[in-house]
């Protein structure tokens, strides 16, 4: 009897896996696939709400966002170039930067944002073959 319960305590007895890797690994999978279904998603919208505007505001946003560049990139650099490359001129830089980004994106929202809100997709799990969508005035 001694040598029944030995032979059982010396088996090794693995404990239960609290986390099942197969199903987790599953689960990360579709919230993957949900997030980026969502971003397909809104991208096909916001394609499907410029159809229809005219190609003065297309060539609008993107002179628009090369201009922003532009002056980040280019103009604004000059800054601490000009100010010795101090540390103090790179804060200000950065400040400064930081500021003239937020006030370009505000005024890119209020020009130039695609209304994607009338816009439904017809099957959204089953691909984006078509939409429905109406334009007012």
């Amino acid at each position: 009897m001694s040598d029944e319960s030995d032979s059982t305590s010396d088996a090794e007895i693995e404990p239960p896996e609290f986390i099942d890797k197969e199903e987790e690994a599953e689960a990360a999978f579709w919230r993957l696939k949900r997030a980026a279904d969502a971003w397909r998603e809104k991208r096909v919208k916001r394609v499907l709400a410029q159809e229809g505007e005219s190609v003065f505001r297309t060539f609008g946003r993107v002179l628009y966002v090369g201009l922003c560049i532009i002056f980040d990139g280019l103009i604004l650099i000059e800054l601490p170039i000009l100010m010795g490359r101090s540390a103090v001129a790179w804060t200000l830089y950065i400040i400064l930067l930081i500021f003239v980004v937020r006030l370009q994106n505000d005024f890119y929202k209020k020009r130039f944002e695609v209304d994607i809100t009338q816009i439904e997709l017809e099957n959204p799990r089953g691909g984006n073959r078509g939409a429905r969508f109406s334009r007012s005035a």
